[in-house]
């Protein structure tokens, strides 16, 4: 089963933002950002590969709409 493009777009924002706080974290600890660098770089791939399935691409204005239809379907 195929996922569709808008669930792999939430999935690689979400890890794109909680890659930040794990950063902010490690940069604090001085040690090497190395599970922030893993997550950001698999969050930016999904999101990539999500915008590149979407013949004219997602606009600004669009991302709410796709993550509240993505928790809907969820909810449902």
């Amino acid at each position: 089963m195929a996922m569709d493009s808008d669930v792999i777009f939430v999935i690689g924002a979400v890890l794109l933002a909680l890659s930040i706080p794990s950063m902010v974290s490690a940069f604090a600890d001085s040690r090497p950002p190395r599970a922030a660098v893993i997550i950001l770089l698999i969050g930016g791939t999904l999101v990539v590969i999500a915008l590149g399935q979407k013949p004219g691409g997602v606009a600004l204005a669009q991302i709410p709409d796709i993550f509240f239809r993505v928790i809907a379907r969820v909810v449902n």
